[in-house]
């Protein structure tokens, strides 16, 4: 008896199949995206308050610290970095110690997912080096600020980790609201709302 094949998709509420080793952009919806990462906790859920921190909610954070540190950013770039933890939805949020110890098989699955996101909203496949390096810093200073508000580290442990933000809390616009964990339906709705006011400023090609 021959054995089946494992499978390799996953069936989104959209009724899309996504193949996880060789994803198509033809089956990548935002709404499924949105839905996905509004539901995957950040931290695996060791987080302060009645809601837990989903990766929908860091996004938009990671998004407003990087429009408050490049002002001058384009849309494009505004898209792709509200989108870079995106592959999350089909795989979930790994804490980073897990990801080293797996190694290369994930952080390859999760390019290609990646890139199948960027192509399917008309983004390149691959987001230019200086623009990942500013979106980088913004995700570790989300990091930082999430650490130090919600998941208990102290602020020279997560300066450790993640290093010193450039900004202060306080110079961010709605730091407050944006750190305070969002029921399901806001983190959903919030990022939904982000993604379509970028979106609408990027010319139709």
């Amino acid at each position: 008896m021959t054995r089946q094949s494992s499978r390799a998709w996953q069936r989104m509420l959209s009724g899309r199949r996504l193949d996880i080793l060789n994803p198509s952009p033809v089956d990548v919806e935002l709404s499924d995206i949105a839905h996905g990462l509004a539901r995957v906790a950040r931290w695996n859920g060791q987080t302060s308050g009645d809601y837990p921190f989903s990766v929908a909610q860091h996004s938009v954070l990671v998004l407003e610290l990087f429009r408050a540190a490049n002002p001058e950013a384009g849309p494009a770039a505004q898209l792709q970095c509200l989108l870079h933890d995106a592959p999350e939805y089909v795989v979930g949020d790994m804490i980073s110690p897990f990801k080293a110890v797996i190694g290369g098989s994930y952080k390859e699955v999760e390019k290609g997912l990646l890139a199948a996101i960027y192509l399917r909203f008309s983004l390149p496949a691959t987001m230019p080096g200086a623009i990942g390096k500013l979106v980088k810093k913004a995700d570790q200073e989300a990091a930082f600020f999430e650490a130090t508000n919600l998941a208990g580290f102290e602020p020279p442990e997560a300066r450790r980790l993640f290093g010193t933000p450039a900004q202060e809390a306080f110079e961010v616009d709605n730091f407050e609201r944006l750190i305070r964990p969002w029921p399901t339906h806001q983190a959903h709705d919030q990022f939904i709302a982000a993604f379509e006011a970028i979106s609408a400023l990027i010319p139709a090609r």
